[in-house]
C-alpha cells in the first residue's frame, strides 16, 4: 500500500513548528538569565555597602580612640566637593602635630591605615589591591560652629540610583555619573569635659 504525499500546502510545516518551538524556548531562558544578572548586581551592591560600612565604623572609633588629637583626623577642607580624600587615588595626608607626640603620631598612622583600607589594602591580587569597593574614597570633616565630625566613605555602584544628598561632598565628581556615586555616612561629637 502506497503513503499518500503530503499536499503541496503542508511541506515544511513541522521545520516551522522546530523553529517556533526554538524561539519560545530561547525567550524562555532569556528570563531567568536576566534575573541572575540583577541578582548578582544587587549582591555585589550589598557587599560593598557591607564594606563601607565597617570602613566607615573603624574610623570612627580610631577618632573616638584618640580623642585629644581629634582634630588631626579632620583632612577634609572643601565639605562641598568632598576635597582632600583619602583611599584611591588619594595623595598622602597631610601630617598634624595637635596634642602630644604620641597622639598626632598615632593620629597620622591611623589615617594611612585608613587610607590604605579605602585603597584595598586589606586583600590584594596579581592585578593589586583588590580589598575595597569599587574607587572607595573617605572623607572627615569637622564643622567647629557646632563641634561635630562628619565622616563619610564613598564608593562607585554597579547601576544608577539617586544621587547622594547636597551634604554628602565625599567623592563629587569622581565617578563620572552622580548616580554611580554611594555615600555612607556618620556624625561624631567629642564632648569637652571640664
Amino acid at each position: 500500500m502506497r503513503r499518500p504525499l503530503p499536499h503541496r500546502s503542508q511541506a515544511g510545516f513541522g521545520l516551522i513548528e522546530a523553529l517556533v518551538t526554538l524561539i519560545v524556548l530561547l525567550v524562555g531562558l532569556l528570563g531567568p538569565v536576566g534575573l541572575l544578572l540583577a541578582s548578582q548586581r544587587a549582591e555585589i551592591e550589598s557587599y560593598q555597602r557591607a564594606q563601607a560600612l565597617i570602613l566607615l565604623q573603624d574610623m570612627v572609633e580610631r577618632i573616638n580612640a584618640n580623642r585629644s588629637a581629634a582634630g588631626c583626623y579632620a583632612v577634609t577642607t572643601d565639605t562641598v566637593n568632598g576635597l582632600p580624600y583619602l583611599g584611591t587615588g588619594a595623595a598622602a595626608a597631610l601630617p598634624c602635630a595637635l596634642g602630644t607626640v604620641q597622639a598626632y603620631t598615632l593620629a597620622n598612622s591611623d589615617l594611612a591605615a585608613w587610607s590604605n583600607l579605602l585603597a584595598g589594602a586589606a586583600e590584594s591580587s596579581s592585578a593589586g589591591n583588590s580589598g575595597a569597593m569599587i574607587g572607595a574614597r573617605g572623607c572627615v570633616s569637622f564643622d567647629a560652629a557646632s563641634g561635630i565630625y562628619l565622616v563619610s566613605v564613598a564608593w562607585q555602584g554597579k547601576g544608577k540610583t539617586a544621587a547622594p544628598t547636597a551634604g554628602l561632598g565625599c567623592g563629587k565628581g569622581l565617578y563620572g555619573d552622580e548616580a554611580l556615586r554611594r555615600v555612607v555616612s556618620t556624625t561624631l561629637q567629642i564632648a569637652n569635659l571640664y
